[in-house]
């Protein structure tokens, strides 16, 4: 960057970092670029001798330490103050359990997954329904109560920003169709604007080309970003919000008997699970149905309607292609029957080419299709912040701006990125994002469909999830 970043604000507090992966070490340069406060009001807290040795060398305070039921309040009681920060980005450490004790301390609080104890992803004694995203999203939104100190849940990109691109590829269908409509305020304006619309499904719809110089090895899980979070993910029960137009309910799908209702979820790991999808630049693409919390929370705040009987609501899920090495990954994942390799590996200096183009396609039952999001290559995120993948920067990017917003609003209680002004999310992050871009589509899930094999689909509901599913 040619010249030095506005200053959006001043901390006088401490910021306290949980975890320092490749997100941690890729959002805290872009924190000190944004928000005035030193290295040294930053405390990384994390059992890694390498993240410790990289928290040091930027600057920042340290304390070798894994949290734990046993340990996490008198490690943390003592460190935090009211006013303080705490940035949950950890894998293996409750989130419900971070946000209970930010709420009895008034400290402030954001995480980019909502988290459970170790465990609690591959516990066979657990039903799957209880190892769901809705699940562990149900259990934080309980902690909500008038007043208090702002948590802002799953505030990266993905949860995170593409709440924020659902928004805008809203408005600019509307303007492109010709409908006259202002910003809507609040979640029931949003509803019934994509009710309008006629949406009927929304693709968190991503294609990583990223290529590292090291070739995948056996026994390696390889990724541009956790190798660890990845996998807890992917051997989650799939999960997608449920659309109202939807006539044929999975054979393997289960209801919730509690909550918003607002999603399913598949009886099979969410990276056993293929799904149709499009993306500018890759074109149509087989991601895997990743479970995400933004699928859930997404298709709530579109519920138009009482949440158990909806008038309306659009299928919501993510279709993910990750890099290639990341693909072989899960093969061979899966082919250990879902248990990780010996040796995980995260690229990032090593990458030599590639870009992550990450956006939410709407598809809509009479205005087509339409994409919107972030197209950025490896040579943009290394002119624009060290220590980033694409991947990387863009969740960080949904840090920083997830982290200003709350500093700026620190009496909200528990929220999500729905709750957010959209364009004040957007105007912040949109630097670091590369090419930001709207593009439209005549693809379909059905396109070419029959050129080969004559196969079960929906011709006059395209946007059917059985037409979605490989």
């Amino acid at each position: 960057m040619t010249s030095p970043p506005l200053k959006h604000l001043a901390f006088a507090g401490r910021l306290v970092m949980v975890g320092f992966g490749c997100i941690g070490q890729g959002s805290l340069p872009l924190l000190l670029r944004h928000i005035e406060m030193t290295p040294s009001q930053v405390l990384v807290i994390t059992p890694d001798e390498a993240e410790l040795r990289i928290a040091r060398e930027m600057g920042a305070d340290v304390l070798a330490a894994g949290l734990t039921r046993d340990n996490l309040s008198a490690v943390l009681a003592e460190r935090l103050r009211a006013g303080d920060f705490l940035l949950n980005l950890s894998v293996n450490v409750s989130s419900k359990a971070l946000i209970a004790l930010c709420k009895d301390l008034r400290v402030l609080y954001l995480d980019t997954c909502i988290e459970p104890w170790a465990g609690g992803y591959d516990d066979a004694s657990v039903q799957p329904s209880h190892r769901t995203n809705y699940a562990l999203r149900e259990s934080a939104l309980a902690l909500r109560s008038r007043g208090g100190p702002t948590a802002l849940l799953t505030h990266g990109a993905n949860p995170g920003l593409v709440s924020h691109f659902v928004k805008q590829a809203l408005l600019d269908m509307a303007r492109d169709s010709g409908l006259a409509t202002p910003v809507p305020d609040g979640r029931r304006g949003w509803a019934a604007l994509a009710q309008r619309l006629e949406i009927r499904a929304v693709h968190i719809s991503e294609r990583d080309t990223q290529v590292s110089g090291i070739h995948k090895s056996q026994d390696e899980f390889v990724n541009t970003w956790s190798a660890e979070a990845f996998v807890d993910e992917g051997i989650q029960p799939a999960e997608l919000g449920w659309g109202t137009h939807e006539t044929h309910f999975p054979l393997d799908g289960l209801r919730h008997e509690a909550g918003c209702r607002a999603s399913i979820y598949l009886n099979c790991p969410g990276a056993s699970v293929r799904v149709r999808s499009w993306t500018p630049l890759a074109g149509a693409i087989h991601g895997f149905l990743i479970t995400h919390s933004e699928s859930i929370s997404i298709a709530d705040h579109l519920t138009v309607g009482d949440r158990e009987r909806p008038e309306y609501r659009p299928t919501v899920h993510y279709a993910y292609h990750p890099c290639d090495d990341a693909v072989l990954s899960i093969h061979e994942l899966a082919e250990r029957n879902w248990r990780m390799q010996s040796r995980q590996r995260v690229m990032k200096d090593d990458i030599v080419s590639g870009m992550d183009e990450l956006g939410v396609l709407l598809m809509s039952a009479s205005h087509g299709a339409y994409w919107y999001g972030s197209q950025l290559s490896i040579e943009q995120t290394r002119a624009l912040c060290p220590r980033n993948s694409a991947t990387s920067l863009q969740v960080a990017a949904g840090v920083l701006t997830g982290v200003v917003w709350v500093m700026k609003n620190p009496a909200c209680d528990v929220i999500e990125p729905d709750d957010l002004p959209h364009d004040d999310m957007l105007a912040l992050a949109r630097p670091y994002l590369g090419d930001v871009v709207g593009v439209r589509t005549h693809w379909t899930p059905l396109q070419d469909r029959s050129r080969l094999f004559r196969e079960k689909i929906d011709s006059l509901d395209p946007w059917q999830f059985r037409n979605v599913r490989v």
